[in-house]
């Protein structure tokens, strides 16, 4: 009988092969993807990709979304304190549904883990880390090698102009400065993957407006049948 997972899901290239690993296993049921969004902005927290992005990238990859709104306004900041409010709710909702096990897109990041695990372990959970201690320069050819196709939805100010909105790609890991994570494991980086392995069909999406907020580069992607799309500003996305 398989093991009934909630995925920990940022709609990025390692939220995606970890889910990968986990259904190709045949050890788990993923009964939904979990995400974080801002209440205020409707759009993936850190990542900045649109909510309705998202509800299209669930679909196509054929498991039902659990959308955790999160608040991110100066008036409402999302403190530590209050995150573990919302998901600790969130948790007892899938472990009142026999659901005990949550699954993580995490490489190496030994404090982060030590967090999630605290926190899953005060409501009755446990975690499952699939790609955990993977070679971050092996496993980015990996994921491109697998046909994950993504762009960079938001880079830090460290990383460079030039580089959100790109593929990730052999190319990119070619120009990606010295000292940067190929996998962007230190938040360097994040993606949203459109097309691989996990998905029924792929997502139509293009790259609109880069704006930068707070030293990061975002890219406003779009619907590939997006009209009439305002342009974005810096405003529109969520602090982090």
């Amino acid at each position: 009988m398989k093991t009934p997972v909630v995925m920990s899901w940022s709609g990025g290239k390692d939220s995606a092969v970890a889910l990968h690993e986990l259904l190709k296993s045949g050890q788990y049921h993923v009964v939904a993807l979990m995400t974080s969004v801002s209440e205020e902005y409707r759009r993936i927290s850190h990542h900045g990709v649109r909510e309705e992005l998202l509800e299209r990238q669930a679909a196509a990859i054929g498991i039902p979304l659990e959308k955790v709104y999160l608040p991110s306004g100066n008036s409402h900041p999302c403190t530590n304190a209050v995150y573990e409010e919302i998901m600790g709710g969130m948790m007892k909702k899938f472990l009142a549904q026999g659901v005990e096990t949550v699954g993580f897109g995490d490489l190496f990041l030994e404090d982060l883990r030590a967090w999630r695990e605290k926190n899953l372990a005060q409501a009755g959970m446990r975690g499952v880390f699939p790609i955990w201690k993977r070679d971050t320069t092996a496993l980015a050819e990996e994921v491109i090698a697998m046909g994950f196709k993504a762009y960079l939805s938001c880079v830090e100010g460290k990383v460079g102009p030039g580089f959100v909105g790109r593929s990730y790609d052999h190319a990119l890991l070619g120009d990606l400065p010295a000292g940067i994570d190929p996998c962007g494991e230190y938040g360097e980086f994040h993606s949203f993957v459109y097309d691989g392995p996990i998905f029924k069909s792929p997502v139509a999406v293009r790259v609109g407006d880069v704006v930068v907020r707070d030293g990061r580069y975002y890219a406003d992607l779009l619907p590939g049948d997006a009209q009439g799309v305002t342009e974005c500003v810096a405003a529109q996305m969520p602090p982090v």
